[in-house]
């Protein structure tokens, strides 16, 4: 007949192995490769009874459920050999997403304002969404919003012409993140939803606003890119409504309220953090290029936040 798999509690309660956690002899590595053969071999239904018995989320496509499986029994069978250090990761994400100024079809001259400014702090420690920034930004260049903009946001004219224009409301980000003691007494990562979030538009508003680039932005983690490699999707599978969709969930709010789709990204990072991704900063920005991070980097917090000089 079929194999099934034999995975227990009791299973991952064997003798520590003295071998680092480096050497893939050790035969723990064995041990999870046959295990996940065998979990590559189950059925839908039987994963999801099998991580019910875990208590883990039994939400997802097929190959999400296959990795959490996979991931749950590694991360077992490990802390068996060398217990996990709880302090090398980060304390808390900072998700961001902003909403820009458009027109319809985005004519290729048409230059992006930010026009609203949101942040989701999640805790990587408790997994829960523990605070929320929110302000909307008066734009400069074009300050009459495109009907286009208006229908696509739900920001209204009225909104943004009572708000203040960006370097003060930066000023107020940078504020609320050195309450909250980010890169002081908690170490943090900036998280978004693609690369256009950091290297287009607070790139541009930056120049715009005739500001510095703000360090603390400089590094952060495409969470698309992340997702794409941890479940092995193509590019095309990374979207938002996408991403959700395959992890189970339905997207909470309004499309394109920058808050809310935060709130939302941050709803997949609390997933993949449950399902033992260790989301990493991929990208930066330097001398105003976007470059890629390598996965073997580092793994280092983003500074205490301060605001930019002006430019000359």
């Amino acid at each position: 007949g079929r194999q099934h798999c034999r995975i227990s509690d009791q299973e991952t309660n064997g003798k520590n192995s003295t071998a680092s956690s480096n050497d893939f002899s050790d035969p723990v590595y064995k041990e999870i490769a046959i295990t996940n053969g065998c979990i590559n071999r189950m059925t839908r239904d039987e994963l999801r009874s099998k991580l019910a018995e875990f208590k883990l989320e039994t939400r997802g496509v097929k190959d999400v459920l296959k990795k959490r499986l996979k991931n749950y029994y590694k991360k077992q069978k490990l802390m068996q050999k060398e217990p996990i250090n709880g302090d090398s990761y980060y304390d808390y994400i900072c998700v961001v997403d902003f909403e820009a100024t458009c027109e319809e079809g985005n004519p290729p001259e048409f230059i992006h304002e930010i026009i609203e400014f949101p942040v989701v702090l999640l805790n990587t420690h408790t997994l829960e969404i523990e605070d929320t920034f929110q302000q909307y930004v008066k734009p400069e260049i074009n300050p009459k919003l495109s009907k286009f903009c208006i229908s696509l946001t739900g920001i209204t004219q009225d909104i943004v012409d009572k708000a203040d224009t960006f370097p003060q409301v930066l000023q107020n980000v940078v504020e609320w993140m050195r309450q909250r003691e980010l890169g002081t007494k908690y170490s943090y990562s900036m998280l978004t939803d693609g690369s256009w979030d950091m290297s287009k538009f607070l790139n541009t508003q930056c120049h715009i606003s005739r500001i510095k680039y703000p360090s603390f932005a400089k590094k952060w983690i495409n969470i698309r890119k992340s997702y794409g490699n941890f479940y092995k999707v193509p590019r095309n599978q990374t979207k938002l409504t996408i991403m959700l969709e395959k992890l189970g969930m339905n997207y909470d709010g309004r499309p394109h309220s920058g808050l809310d789709d935060s709130k939302n990204i941050a709803r997949i990072a609390i997933r993949m953090l449950q399902d033992g991704c260790e989301l990493r900063v991929n990208e930066r920005m330097h001398a105003g290029q976007l470059i890629t991070v390598s996965s073997s980097a580092p793994l280092e917090g983003a500074p205490a936040p301060q605001m930019p000089r002006y430019r000359n």
